[in-house]
């Protein structure tokens, strides 16, 4: 196996988990499951699958600083990166792959979200190794796919094809040729997934070699292949960026290749995963009183039911005949929201005091 490295990109805003989450403290940076935030259990899981120095951080500037004082002892400075500009996956991973190719240039690497909640670390453990042994043998694009458990209508799907059997992995993970990557379904055609028993959830994990995504990009983007040799023999990466990295295109990587790459496996999860979309996600970890009142801290309540409360002033919070709300209360900010809105909460961003962004 050649050396092996990890992207994760940390440059997301979170704006549903507001008031928590501010611009410069988005969801990653935010301890909703216990004493470590999102982004530090991210690096906690890669533990055993790539070492420390071989880890780089795709934050922003805005997050910079936070970020740098929340891993300063475990990740080296110089892989913390900031992207200059928000051109959405593609280009940061087009400036992650170009980071490795210049310190390994036939690594495999591991682009991961810093914002998901994955619990078994060791399947994720041995499952990423697995990828990573299928990348490297066969040269192709290797995607996580999660086994949907409902029909879900706000993930994006993989269809999967026959099985591939790949000489030497016997032990592997399931693998499985990719057909086409499918945009985020309406609720009728994600029945439609579910029951077809070969969809998977697209839970935005990447592993490939260098060689093999410089290639497919090269031909489906060479715009991005440019950028990435740029950034590769790059003395500054620092004015490189500057100078280049906003006028790339803007475009996911799912546009950009996994849509149009000659082979893409689909290894299949064999680990828990939540993408933590909302308050609703993070509801279904805190302990539940008898009326299904979801709460971080101790609560009073009376006639009140399915509620979901996360406090962190410390202020007692009391429930009074109310159904299937979303409390969160901050030192500076109070979100009191219907369950059904909980999508919608980023709205509010846009229309608060700027201090409270």
């Amino acid at each position: 196996m050649p050396e092996t490295y990890a992207v994760i990109l940390a440059g997301g805003s979170g704006r549903r988990f507001w008031p928590l989450s501010r611009d410069s403290r988005p969801k990653q940076l935010l301890k909703l499951f216990g004493n470590d935030t999102l982004l530090e259990q991210a690096v906690q899981r890669l533990d055993g699958i790539v070492r420390p120095e071989n880890i780089l951080i795709l934050t922003n500037e805005e997050q910079a600083v936070s970020v740098r004082m929340l891993l300063g002892d475990r990740i080296p400075a110089d892989n913390i990166i900031s992207e200059p500009a928000k051109r959405d996956t593609a280009p940061a991973i087009a400036l992650g792959i170009g980071w490795v190719a210049a310190r390994c240039p036939d690594a495999v690497m591991m682009v991961l979200p810093a914002d998901q909640l994955i619990k078994d670390h060791a399947a994720f453990s041995d499952c990423l190794k697995g990828a990573a042994e299928v990348a490297a043998r066969t040269k192709a694009i290797v995607t996580i796919g999660i086994r949907p458990t409902w029909a879900c209508p706000s993930y994006g799907y993989i269809e999967r094809g026959r099985r591939a059997f790949i000489s030497g992995l016997d032990h592997a993970p399931a693998v499985y040729e990719v057909q086409r990557f499918r945009e985020k379904p309406n609720p009728d055609l994600a029945e439609e997934f579910l029951r077809a028993g070969s969809f998977s959830w697209n839970a935005g994990m990447f592993i490939w070699s260098v060689p093999a995504v410089i290639a497919e990009l090269s031909q489906h983007c060479p715009e991005l292949a440019r950028f990435i040799s740029e950034v590769s023999h790059s003395r500054d990466l620092k004015a490189t960026l500057a100078s280049q990295f906003g006028s790339l295109p803007k475009i996911s990587i799912d546009y950009a290749l996994m849509e149009k790459a000659n082979r893409v496996l689909n290894v299949e999860a064999t680990f828990d995963w939540d993408d933590v979309g909302s308050w609703i996600s993070v509801g279904k970890y805190l302990p539940a009183d008898e009326g299904l009142n979801a709460a971080n801290a101790p609560l009073s309540q009376i006639d009140s039911s399915g509620n979901i409360v996360f406090n962190t002033s410390g202020k007692r919070i009391a429930l009074l005949g109310v159904k299937d709300l979303i409390v969160v209360e901050t030192e500076d900010a109070i979100l009191v929201a219907d369950k059904n809105s909980a999508d919608a909460i980023k709205k509010l961003v846009d229309i608060v005091p700027p201090e409270l962004h």
